[in-house]
Formats: C-alpha cells, structure tokens, sequence
C-alpha cells in the first residue's frame, strides 16, 4: 500500500534531528557530569557507587523516557497524518539534583558520617517523588488549580537563586579566566539569542572553547586546574557497568519522615511543572496526553530509585525550541542512546577530568537564572512581593547549610558555640534553622497566603495558615523533627495568623471589589485553539479549559464570532466554556487591536469565583442577533451547526 493511502511516510530521522540532539544531548550529558561530581565531591559517595550504582541506573531510567517520548510522537504523528510532530524532551530534573544533593543526602551524611547512608536517603527520597508524580495524574489538575501559580514558582525560585545558582556563581569566580568566556557565549547566544558560529549550538561551544583554555594554561604551566594523569587514569578506569536491582530503597525507607517536607512538595511541582510543558507542547501544535506523560516521570524515578538513582527524571522545558529548529524524533531516541553509552561506560569520569568546572557551571547558572525570572515574567506584578515571600525559605535553609558547613569545618557545631552565642553576633541561627525546615513547602505556603491576601481571598489565605498549622504540628515543616507537636510556637502563630486573616474575611465579606488579574484572559471564541484568530495569542500561554458562572448569554454575530454579556439581577443565564490564558502585555495589546466592533476586555466570573479579564460584547448589539446560549458556547455552536459534506 503507497504512502499516500495510508498518510504520511514517518522517518525515524531528519536531518533537523541534529539540531535536537546537539541541544538537548549537551544539555542532559552536563547534568549528568554535574549530577556525578556533585555525588563524589560534596556527598563523598564512593567512587564505585556512582559509576558501578547511580550512572548504569541512570542509563536504564533516561533512556527509557526517551523512547517512550518518541513512541507517544510516532503515534501522535499517525493519528494525525503528520510529520512535523516533535518528541518531548527528558532528562534528569536540574531543581532536584540540587535539592537531594543539598538537602537530603549532604544532612544525612554529615550526621551519620556514612555515605552510603545518605545515598540510600536519597533512593527513598526519589521513589517517594515517583509515587508522588504518578499519584499526580490522577490529582494534578486540582492541585495546580488551587494552588496560586505566584507560589509555586516563587518557591522554585527559591531553589533556583540558591541551591541551583549559588554554588555555580562561587565556583566561576574561582577561574573566572576560564567561568567568563563560556559566559560570554551563553549570554550572547541564549540571552540575546544571536547565532553563533557555524551554527555550533551555544553550550557546546562554550564549554569547548573554555575547556581549550584552560588546557592552554595547563601545558603553559599557569594553571594546575587540571591534571593530564587525571585523563590517562579515567581512560583506565573505562568499564561496561550494567544496573542491577536491590533493596537499598527499602533500607532508606527505615528514617523516611524527615524526607516527606521535601519530597512532597517538590513531586507536586514535579507533576505541575509536566502539566505545563504538555500544554507548552500543545502550543505549538504536539497535543499530548498528560496522563502518559507523567506516567513515564513517576515510573522513571521508581524504576531508576531500585536500580540506584537518586536522581529522578522528568519532562523538560523546551519543547517549542527544539521543534523549531527541526527536531523531530530522532533527537530523543538518539539522545537516550548516547546517555546509555555515557552511563555504561563511565565516559562521565572522563569528561569530569576533560572539562574543568568552571567550563560548566555557567550553564548551570544560566538555568538558575531563568527559572527565577520566570517566577516574576509569568505572573501578574502585584505577586511580585508573594514571590518574594515564597523564595525566603530557601535561602534560609541554604543559609543554615552554609553555617552548619562552616562549623563542621572548625570541628564543632552551632549548638556547642551556643545558639545565644551566635544570635548576639548577629547570626540569628535558630530562627533560620525553623523556617529552613521543608523551606519549598513553607515557601508555597506562605507564598500562597500572601496571593490570597493580594487578591483579597482572606478566607482562602486563613484556611492556608491552617493548613501551615497542621503540617508544622507534625513536623512535617517548620520543625527540627518529624512528630506530634513538633513545633508548638510556630503552630500558634500560623493559628494566630489564620485568626487575623479569617477576622478580616469576615469584616470584608460584602466587599466584592476584587483586583482583576491584568495578565491572564478568558477568551470564548475564535480566539480559542484552532479557530480563526488563535494566532492573535502567540506568544500566550494556555492555562487550561474552563467555563463561566451561570451568569451570561450568548450570540451568534452573523455566525463570525459570538457576543457574550452578562444579565442583570434576578435573570437567566447560563455557564458559557472557554480558555483562560496567561497574556503578556504585548499579546494583550494585539488581541485588543485585533478583536471586531463592539467585542471589548472586561470582569468575567468563572464557574470557580475567580473573576478575571474576559472577551465581553455590548448587550444592546448582541440582542439584534440570534442567540445561542443553549448550546453552552462557540464550540459547541459550530459543531451543532456545521454543515456535512456530501
């Protein structure tokens, strides 16, 4: 049978695949070197333990992410009769390499001395975050619905500006002779976003043309930052390692609640977070399932926990890029086969003695610093301060780390120098040490109280506090220890501030002046994906399905577009589906211009309370047309309506 009776023929590679693979291929190779010297030099993790335990189960866990990925594009591709369909792309998630780096292996191995241990802390911490992202598929789109978008990504941001950047930032400024010229590339190429020469994608040139130099230095005799024999010895050390399945996940699960106030926060995000790059994929023309897709994250991080990874996967940002530059579905399957090989091999000790740091790490701090803005350019400014808020944790648990390390270093710790000690110099180390405790958690708790109380949802922002309550009651956050009544001055004063907030509900509960939201907007027509004026909101990003208040009518304006107004008192409307979106200015500005007589932006009530900017029409216009609010909107109208072809 010929290609043309049964669609499309689908190769398995083109030639923009090279594109994908070069980016994203660089991309996950240098979180795999970070992830590894991160594991030898700051964990203390026996070198056979990572290159016998961690890498081989990471080269099982990515690579079956990537031909999963590439199997949902081939399918999507036949169902649809389409050969620009692009794979998702995945690899080990950059938030959580820091975090069980830093926060969960790092405490258990300077407590316990045993790092080994702290590995095996870091297994069960990651199966809890597959458990988590699994149990999302089913829980996500409600969560991520309740939860403030300013707070979750502020609590990122948190991680990002310190966890992620602060440790790249220190180690740069010990080169900076070699830090600033592959910062120099990454800047111009991926922040002006210039082209660089002959089309090398920007993190390979600048780690290349920085690792050149700091080998100029080394045969000049300037510099001893790396060492040739350190070359020679990984080539030795070159060896099949295939993964093997054991109970170490089982013996972490011995102390596994002090690994909930993190893993569960951060498995929600996990889970959001692919909800978000599904529906990116969406926009740009790859509709995925979101169940699928966190189904391989969840299973990757469980498979890869047993096999020895504490490192758990996920679906990455960037699915727009690499479709633009030609990626198809080559890019991810090759891209898997090249982690397996670097995995298997031990390739990873040769690269880490190849590559200095410093030729590394900007890329890394790039990525810290992206995250963080991102906090700020996706949500309305008035959360700019909630964002704030909700990042503070985090620096206060790093913060604390930062002390802890140095008095471990000095041979003594901060509760035989005397806590009193060191508030009198200005170290207010007690206080940091509590609101460090679960520091994401904290900070998407505090971050959405103060969301709630900008949109003056104080019964909202009381329940929150409650909720605050409750988790630092068990120690769950807040509190130097997991059990009951962990932290009883912290639980008061979040029941205190429930009381404060509640009050002001309760005075204000007649207020109904609410401050809409100027960046996101509720569209009910051609606007929607795939109809005629979609391209106006480029550039936007889709939030989600959703529907009105039973408080509007609708038109049809001579079958071009609708007019929905809302009734008066004491009428009969009905709830009218739509989109809601997140809108920058200049998108805005376009949709406006471009929207027909008598259409113009004002208050809609959704079917949850929220109110928000919507597509509106004037009522005196729309009532001269047919109406057809029965059918429950545009979509439904045109489907009732259209014509069958014969």
């Amino acid at each position: 049978m010929s290609a043309t009776a049964t669609g499309p023929r689908l190769k398995w590679w083109t030639k923009g695949d090279w594109n994908g693979l070069f980016g994203l291929g660089t991309n996950v190779l240098l979180n795999v070197i970070v992830l590894t010297g991160l594991c030898l030099t700051v964990v203390q993790i026996p070198g056979d333990t990572v290159y016998g335990r961690i890498l081989p189960a990471l080269g099982i866990a990515l690579p079956l992410g990537n031909i999963w990925y590439a199997i949902l594009a081939r399918r999507l591709a036949r169902r649809e009769n389409r050969t620009d369909v692009t794979a998702l792309p995945y690899g080990p998630s950059v938030p959580h390499t820091f975090i069980v780096v830093f926060v969960v292996m790092l405490p258990v191995a300077l407590s316990t001395g045993d790092p080994l241990a702290a590995w095996r802390a870091g297994l069960t911490w990651a199966f809890i975050i597959g458990v988590i992202v699994l149990l999302g598929a089913m829980f996500g789109p409600w969560l991520r619905k309740i939860t403030p978008r300013a707070a979750l990504l502020g609590a990122l941001a948190g991680i990002s500006i310190t966890f992620i950047s602060m440790s790249p930032a220190a180690q740069m400024w010990q080169a900076p002779w070699i830090a600033f010229v592959a910062l120099g590339f990454i800047l111009v190429g991926w922040l002006a976003n210039r082209p660089m020469p002959f089309g090398v994608p920007v993190g390979l040139l600048a780690v290349i043309v920085s690792t050149v130099i700091a080998w100029i230095a080394v045969a000049a005799g300037w510099s001893g930052i790396l060492e040739p024999s350190a070359v020679s010895q990984a080539v030795s050390d070159l060896a099949l390692r295939l993964p093997f399945p054991t109970g170490d996940v089982i013996t972490g699960m011995a102390d596994i609640a002090p690994l909930l106030a993190s893993a569960i926060p951060l498995g929600i995000y996990n889970f959001t977070e692919g909800m978000t790059n599904v529906e990116s994929a969406a926009a740009a023309g790859d509709r995925y399932s979101a169940r699928q897709v966190l189904a391989a994250d969840g299973l990757g991080a469980i498979i890869g926990s047993f096999l020895g990874s504490p490192f758990p996967p996920a679906v990455y940002i960037g699915h727009p890029g690499w479709k633009a530059v030609g990626g198809r579905i080559g890019y991810s399957l090759a891209t898997g086969v090249v982690v397996a090989v670097v995995c298997f091999t031990g390739v990873v000790g040769l690269f880490l003695a190849v590559f200095p740091m410093q030729a590394l790490v900007p890329v890394l701090l790039y990525i810290g610093l992206v995250i963080g803005a991102q906090a700020f350019n996706v949500n309305a400014r008035r959360y700019a301060p909630a964002i704030v808020l909700a990042m503070i944790p985090s620096i206060a648990e790093w913060a604390t780390g930062q002390i802890n390390n140095a008095l471990s270093s000095a041979g003594t710790t901060a509760q035989e120098v005397g806590i009193d000690v060191l508030v009198a110099n200005g170290v207010v180390y007690d206080g940091l040490h509590l609101l460090g405790q679960g520091a994401v958690l904290v900070g998407i708790l505090v971050g959405a109280i103060a969301c709630f109380v900008i949109d003056r949802r104080m019964y909202a922002a009381a329940i929150t506090a409650g909720i605050a309550a409750v988790l630092s009651f068990f120690g769950l956050i807040n509190a130097v220890e997991v059990a009951v009544n962990a932290s009883p001055g912290v639980t008061i004063g979040y029941l205190f501030l429930g009381i404060v907030l509640a009050g002001f509900g309760w005075k204000e509960r007649h207020d109904t002046d609410r401050p809409l939201d100027d960046e996101v907007l509720f569209v009910n027509g051609t606007l929607m994906r795939g109809l005629e004026l979609h391209d106006n909101l480029t550039g936007a990003e889709f939030v989600e399905e959703t529907a009105t208040a039973p408080r509007y009518r609708v038109h049809t304006i001579g079958d071009v577009h609708p007019g929905m107004y809302e009734v008066g008192p004491g009428e009969t409307g009905a709830s009218i589906s739509g989109e809601l979106y997140l809108v920058p200015t200049e998108v805005l500005l376009k949709v406006i211009e471009g929207e027909p007589p008598g259409l113009y932006r004002g208050p809609v009530e959704l079917a949850d309370g929220r109110v928000v900017p919507g597509i509106l029409f004037e009522r005196e216009r729309a009532e001269q047309h047919p109406e057809i609010t029965s059918h429950g909107g545009w979509r439904q109208y045109r489907a009732a309506t259209a014509t069958v072809p014969r």
